[in-house]
């Protein structure tokens, strides 16, 4: 068995998974779906608000190689969701 970090396995993984952050899942699930997608997007705020893990679930849903465009449910098992 493998050493995993908590912080690790119990990352969030799609926007539904996020706490707390219900308007930020939202205006980013809306910009993929719309394909309105901002060139930059900043995120800021206190510590353990979830700005990587919102980060990085935006970088996945834009970079999933299971669609062909981006996607607000990005697939975990491709090599860009891992």
């Amino acid at each position: 068995m493998t050493y995993e970090p908590l912080h690790h396995k119990y990352r969030p993984q799609r926007f539904a998974d996020l706490v707390g952050q219900d308007a930020i899942a939202m205006t980013l699930s809306n910009a993929i779906e719309l394909e309105r997608i901002a060139p930059a997007y900043l995120f800021s705020g206190p510590r353990g608000t979830g700005k990587t893990s919102s980060a990085r679930i935006l970088a996945k849903s834009l970079n999933c190689l299971k669609s062909d465009r981006p996607t607000a449910n990005p697939c975990g098992e491709c090599e860009a969701c891992k």
